[in-house]
């Protein structure tokens, strides 16, 4: 062996082929005593900590009655932008509602400015600097959306950003083109033309091989139902698989637009409705919950994700990391708030942020599991079991986080005596 982690106080490999729906949610294998075994960036072998002290190794780390489970998968961010919108915060605070924030000019449209005006190098440094910190949380594979250009030339940038990101920073990447991400205000008039303008960019971006997945914002007074029906069945039609920002702040029937669409993801659905939760349950698209918004902002109702689970659905949880709505690469944070605020199992929280999130962009069959042959993404927790992490918010419980077969980071503090 390469490495040999040994003296595991317990192994969550989430090993389930997923997705992982409704009740199943709830089964989970713990192996005690354990220990595991990668090989060429790959998971090699998985035991007992007694059989692993025959077995030759190059190294060896003891974690020491740890928690060792996959590492953590992030199926919801917009890690490209430029600026910052902490300005925004006291208006917030004085009762300005999301919307009308973007209707002074702040919202999504400050941060299309920002982002307009800085440089790729400027994009591509931020975007290293923020995935570094995910890396720390945990978190080893990364979906990733454009949407703060609203124009060709910089929805191209901050996709091109994505794509360097990956070739420099060792967390996997999944770029998502999310064009469709507002209405900008030259457009304001005729979102229609826009949404062309968008859509002629498919074949470039589909050429230049800069993204899996085309996601818009389904939302009043941004686009209906119909207008994201016609831009996802293009997107479609050139080969791209589809997600939906749906039912986030008004019950526009996103929910079932995404089930009807046949997209892997529903993203937000915060205020899904009963037949949409339940044509959710009945489909493959997996619901991504993302309480973190609904926290930063204050306002409107989390997401029914007990009622979707009960009801058989498959449900991810992401952190939503973005400068507007939700400002945390913590996606530790948000399985604290799954288990506060959505009611949600410690076992359906794990699923939630390994197998069904891998599921839900597409590397079901790469990350977020623990299986022989499958890559070496492990993290080893300051913990002593699963129900841990959930339980004690608000900060990192990571001890050493393993990409690919070799250590990314560990933990290192200097006692003083």
């Amino acid at each position: 062996m390469d490495l040999l982690i040994t003296n595991i106080g317990q192994l969550v490999p989430m090993e389930n082929a997923g997705p992982v729906k409704g009740r199943h949610m709830n089964n989970l294998t713990v192996h005690e005593n354990a220990a595991l075994g990668i090989k060429d960036k790959k998971v090699a072998w998985m035991g007992t900590a007694a059989e692993a002290e025959k077995i030759n190794r190059k190294k060896t780390i003891d974690a020491g009655g740890r928690l060792v489970t996959p590492g953590l998968v992030e199926a919801h961010t917009h890690l490209v932008f430029g600026g910052a919108r902490e300005k925004e915060m006291a208006l917030k605070q004085q009762g300005v509602d999301y919307l009308d924030i973007l209707k002074q000019g702040g919202g999504i449209l400050s941060t299309v400015r920002a982002t307009k005006k800085a440089s790729f190098d400027e994009l591509l440094e931020r975007a290293l600097f923020h995935l570094d910190r995910m890396a720390m949380y945990g978190i080893t594979t990364v979906e990733a959306k454009s949407g703060y250009g609203l124009d060709r030339e910089t929805e191209m940038k901050q996709l091109k950003v994505v794509k360097e990101a990956a070739k420099k920073h060792p967390l996997d990447l999944v770029s998502t083109f999310l064009g469709a991400h507002a209405i900008p205000e030259e457009h304001e008039h005729d979102p229609d033309a826009f949404l062309d303008e968008m859509s002629d960019m498919f074949d470039e971006i589909k050429e230049d091989n800069l993204a899996e997945f085309v996601d818009i914002f389904t939302e009043a007074n941004v686009f209906s139902v119909e207008q994201s029906r016609q831009f996802l069945q293009k997107a479609k039609d050139k080969g791209f698989q589809v997600k939906l920002h749906a039912d986030e702040i008004e019950p526009l029937g996103g929910t079932d637009l995404a089930v009807e669409l046949g997209a892997i993801s529903g993203d937000h659905l915060a205020v899904a409705t009963d037949e949409g939760i339940r044509k959710l349950a009945e489909s493959d698209t997996i619901g991504v919950i993302l309480p973190g918004t609904i926290f930063y902002l204050g306002t409107g109702t989390y997401a029914r994700a007990r009622e979707m689970i009960d009801a058989g659905a498959a449900i991810a949880v992401s952190t939503d990391f973005n400068p507007g709505s939700s400002v945390t690469e913590n996606l530790q944070l948000i399985m604290s708030l799954s288990a506060l605020r959505l009611n949600m199992s410690p076992e359906e929280i794990w699923h939630a942020v390994t197998v069904n999130a891998a599921h839900a962009i597409n590397r079901g069959h790469a990350a977020g599991s623990l299986a022989i042959g499958r890559q070496a993404d492990v993290v080893i927790w300051d913990a002593p079991n699963y129900m841990y992490i959930p339980y004690h918010y608000g900060v990192n419980h990571v001890n050493t986080v393993i990409k690919n077969g070799s250590v990314l980071y560990e933990r290192k503090l200097n006692h003083h005596g």
